[in-house]
């Protein structure tokens, strides 16, 4: 998909409604959602975390939105998944958007300077870390940022083209141990040879959805 129409109508999803938990629950399974729901209605002091899709173009002008295979820690429950360029709040932020334009900086190399944010997403709860995330949409212009992945975090980066993010032939169902579930068949993206699940998926859900009215 070529970016500078893709950039063209991303910026038209500025003032569109949010899909949010309908979007969320179409890559969750009925445990994780029912999960969701009892846990919102316990959550004493979440931790609050940002995230970054960011979409850019590739040396070729074609659209492309990045995610990262993040590094394993024998105490992070969110280790050696892929997921986007993001983390918790730290005190000195002024506020979640600030902390994903940081974080993605820290994670990945990119300087907030160089990120156009279009807009904020739907926040996810998430139970197992107590973490509540709120997801930005941000857009590079530039051709092939030059990232810089952050050795102790980040194992690799996934580069996935926005047409293939865009196939519905990419969603598919695999049996997973979960941290609510053993051997459960979760729904997932297959981008760029990864499983993609869990609250990233969710949250891709809610782009690709926003994404199909503008494209």
């Amino acid at each position: 998909m070529d970016f500078d129409l893709f950039s063209q109508r991303l910026s038209k999803i500025k003032n569109l409604p949010l899909p949010g938990e309908v979007s969320h629950f179409k890559m969750a399974p009925e445990t994780r959602i029912r999960l969701m729901q009892e846990a919102r209605q316990k959550k004493r002091n979440p931790k609050r975390a940002a995230v970054m899709a960011l979409f850019y173009p590739d040396t070729n002008a074609l659209a492309h939105i990045l995610l990262i295979l993040r590094k394993a820690h024998p105490k992070d429950v969110h280790s050696g998944q892929v997921g986007f360029p993001g983390g918790q709040s730290e005190q000195g932020d002024r506020d979640l958007r600030e902390t994903a334009l940081r974080e993605t900086h820290e994670e990945v190399g990119v300087p907030s300077t160089e990120i156009e944010v279009i807009r904020s997403l739907s926040e996810i709860y998430i139970p197992p870390s107590n973490f509540e995330v709120r997801p930005y949409i941000g857009l590079h212009q530039n051709r092939k940022p030059l990232f810089a992945p952050q050795q102790s975090e980040v194992e690799a980066l996934v580069e996935v083209p926005v047409a293939d993010f865009m196939d519905d032939s990419k969603i598919f169902m695999q049996k997973l141990s979960t941290s609510y579930a053993a051997n459960i068949d979760v729904p997932a993206f297959n981008l760029n040879g990864y499983t993609v699940w869990g609250a990233t998926a969710m949250m891709l859900s809610e782009i690709k959805e926003l994404l199909k009215r503008v494209l």
